[in-house]
């Protein structure tokens, strides 16, 4: 087992995930844990962190799972007040919490909108609303918030909401690394593209390609130069690299995890 994050505390919201499988969430507190963190990982459904827990488990490392709707202002609090109780502080923050709705701004519901702004951006500001408090008394912290490519590009469906908040994630830590500059904290973003992740056979293919999960993942390899789909794992990667000391004069920037599909041309 590596020490990179030996003694570090670090939460994760969205740890869990939708099926089994490497999902962004779950990579990444297998991540933390490997390298010596005791992470807390955060999902609305705590049937969702089991996997996680038992691939934690596998690597003997410290995960504890904690129930939280992280678009509940008072829910975070409290979460956050028994952090610090139990453990002291909070060294990392990873915001993972996301999914797509599918839609422009005519056919898509004026409440399913709401709700994707809801979980995609206001999730992020709540979170480091309660978390930023505790890092700047501890001297300092990371962030790692994630987007996705559809905040930077067309991604070959209309999700107008799931892009402008990804788009606002992408703004918003860019806002919070110069703001917290000086108080230690760094404020950085991970933008994954189309990884191969549990919500592709789950949910995915069910809305864009009729529950066909062989068509949906031609379509989406089709659009990767590299020829061939990351994982959570992938994902974990960039987000360990931000979070780490290797990464100490890196703030406000954005490391996109796509295999080249954002900068392809057609």
């Amino acid at each position: 087992m590596s020490a990179r994050f030996a003694g570090k505390i670090v939460l994760v919201t969205g740890a869990g995930s939708v099926g089994t499988g490497w999902g962004n969430g779950r990579g990444i507190a297998v991540g933390f844990a490997r390298e010596g963190a005791t992470v807390i990982g955060v999902d609305r459904d705590m049937a969702a962190m089991d996997e996680t827990a038992q691939r934690v488990a596998e690597v003997q490392g410290i995960f504890h799972a904690a129930e939280c709707n992280v678009t509940d202002s008072a829910a975070i609090a409290a979460l956050v007040a028994r952090i610090v109780a139990e453990h002291g502080r909070i060294d990392i923050l990873v915001n993972n919490v996301g999914g797509s709705a599918a839609g422009g701004p005519v056919e898509m519901a004026e409440e399913v909108w709401d709700a994707q702004i809801d979980h995609n951006l206001k999730s992020v500001f709540l979170t480091c609303k309660h978390v930023i408090p505790v890092m700047e008394a501890a001297g300092g912290g990371a962030i790692v918030n994630l987007a996705s490519t559809s905040g930077i590009r067309w991604t070959g469906a209309a999700q107008v909401a799931y892009a402008a908040s990804k788009a606002g994630v992408i703004q918003f830590s860019r806002v919070v690394a110069i703001q917290y500059a000086t108080k230690g904290i760094r404020a950085n973003t991970v933008v994954p593209g189309q990884m191969h992740t549990p919500m592709v056979e789950v949910r995915l293919a069910g809305q864009r390609a009729g529950g066909d999960v062989d068509a949906l993942i031609k379509q989406r390899l089709a659009r990767i130069p590299l020829g061939f789909a990351g994982d959570g794992r992938d994902t974990a990667n960039a987000v360990l690299f931000l979070a780490s000391e290797e990464a100490r004069f890196i703030t406000g920037t954005e490391l996109v995890v796509d295999g080249g599909m954002s900068v392809r041309c057609g």
